[in-house]
């Protein structure tokens, strides 16, 4: 059966799609996980900050679905207010 150079692109572009979303996620998770375990007030509402932008831009492209962040967000806020 022949491969038709569309199908090799195609193939191509969803390698490189994977690789940056498992990325993208990876990076996400990151984020989160590092505001989950500071202990220190200031230091946690600068790593808040970035993972709001993260998970925001991660909604936003679809990497996640809109309430997922929303639940993601809400966790990390309720843990930045305990810290206070």
């Amino acid at each position: 059966m022949d491969r038709h150079p569309q199908q090799i692109k195609r193939e191509r572009q969803d390698k490189s799609r994977r690789d940056k979303n498992i990325a993208d996620k990876s990076k996400l998770r990151s984020a989160v996980k590092n505001v989950l375990t500071s202990s220190k007030k200031d230091e946690a509402e600068k790593l808040y900050k970035e993972a709001v932008s993260i998970i925001d831009k991660a909604a936003g492209k679809g990497l996640i679905k809109k309430n997922t962040a929303a639940r993601r967000k809400s966790r990390i806020t309720r843990h930045l207010n305990s810290l206070a």
